[in-house]
C-alpha cells in the first residue's frame, strides 16, 4: 500500500471520528489539525523533491516552501496547547490560507485533469475555511464537523489520485 493510500485512510478515519463525535475537546481537535498539517507538509515536501524535473522548479520550490510552513505550524499546533480557545479561529485562517495558496499553485503549475480538479477542490475548501473561520470560532461543534468533512474529502482524493497515478504509471 503506497503512502497516499495510507494517508487517505488516516484522513478518512479522523474525518469520521470528528464527524460522529463533534463534541471532542479542543486539545484533541488541535492535535488532529496539527497531524493533518504535518501530513500535508510531509507530502508537499516529498512531492516537491520527487517531481522536480517533471513539474518544474517553481512548483517544486513553492510546494517545498508550503510543506515546510505546514510542517512548522502542524508541530506548533500539536505541542502548543496553551491559549487554544484564541488559536482555534487563527488555526482555520492559517489552514484556509495554506489550502488556498496550495490550490492556486496547483491550478497554475500542474497539468492534467485529475491534478487540476484536485487543486480546484483544495482551493474551494480553502476559501470556504477562510470565509467560515470567523463564524466557526464561536461554535466548536461546527468546527469539528467542518474539519471532519474536509478530512473525508481529502482522504478520498488521496486514495483516488494515488490509485489513478499508479494505474497511469503501470499502463501508461
Amino acid at each position: 500500500m503506497n503512502r497516499e493510500k495510507i494517508l487517505g485512510l488516516l484522513y478518512i478515519l479522523l474525518g469520521i471520528l470528528l464527524f460522529i463525535c463533534p463534541v471532542l475537546s479542543s486539545e484533541l481537535l488541535s492535535i488532529c489539525i496539527g497531524l493533518s498539517l504535518v501530513c500535508l507538509g510531509v507530502v508537499a515536501i516529498s512531492k516537491g523533491f520527487a517531481f522536480k524535473e517533471m513539474l518544474g522548479n517553481y512548483y517544486s520550490y513553492l510546494s517545498i516552501g508550503l510543506g515546510i510552513i505546514s510542517l512548522i505550524f502542524g508541530i506548533l499546533f500539536i505541542f502548543s496547547l496553551n491559549a487554544l480557545t484564541f488559536l482555534t479561529s487563527l488555526q482555520f485562517y492559517i489552514i484556509g490560507i495554506i489550502m488556498t495558496v496550495y490550490g492556486l499553485v496547483g491550478m497554475i503549475y500542474l497539468a492534467g485533469g485529475k491534478n487540476k480538479f484536485y487543486s480546484l477542490i483544495i482551493l474551494i475548501l480553502g476559501i470556504l475555511v477562510i470565509v467560515f473561520a470567523a463564524f466557526l470560532s464561536s461554535q466548536p461543534i461546527l468546527i469539528a464537523v467542518l474539519v471532519g468533512v474536509a478530512l473525508l474529502v481529502e482522504g478520498v482524493f488521496l486514495i483516488v489520485v494515488g490509485h489513478g497515478e499508479s494505474l497511469i504509471e503501470k499502463y501508461g
